[in-house]
């Protein structure tokens, strides 16, 4: 019995028809502290936390996307070090692909202009924070990425 072949459906599937947003964020280290910034109330995701970062400009560079956005959320210049595995995440209303950078601070001092709070916090107790849904695969590499850097193996 021959099974007849499927045309295409003419409509897209849903996640096809998603807004796809590419992002850029910052896991900025100074003496073993991690910067995390918590979202205001007026932004999506409110009083989450998160690292800071934004949307990618057409034709930018995620790097080159990340030290414009730290400047003006945070009026620091940073230095990039290493990059993390990109994560994509797809919430009911968009699809993002977040492509976080390991970071220190350049020049400045680091002052509040989007975000509602900003704090220093110890590398485990990150996981304590209320953090996107998106936001978690990152945190997870960046973790296993500082047991890799300090030779603890993965």
């Amino acid at each position: 019995m021959t099974v007849p072949s499927r045309e295409p459906s003419p409509f897209p599937a849903a996640a096809d028809r998603l807004k796809k947003l590419e992002v850029a964020c910052a896991i900025i280290e100074r003496d073993g502290l991690v910067l995390a910034a918590q979202r205001s109330a007026t932004m999506s995701m409110p009083n989450k936390w998160e690292f800071p970062g934004g949307k990618l400009e057409a034709g930018e560079s995620a790097a080159d996307c990340l030290k414009r956005e730290i400047a003006e959320e945070l009026g620091v210049s940073i230095v990039i070090g290493t990059a993390l595995p990109p994560c994509d995440w797809q919430y009911p209303t968009f699809a993002i692909t977040l492509n976080p950078f390991v970071c220190s601070l350049g020049e400045g001092e680091v002052a509040l202009a989007e975000h509602q709070a900003l704090c220093w916090v110890a590398p485990e107790e990150l996981p304590s924070l209320d953090w996107p849904a998106a936001d978690l695969p990152v945190l997870q590499y960046y973790l296993g990425y500082l047991r890799t850097r300090s030779g603890g193996g993965g």
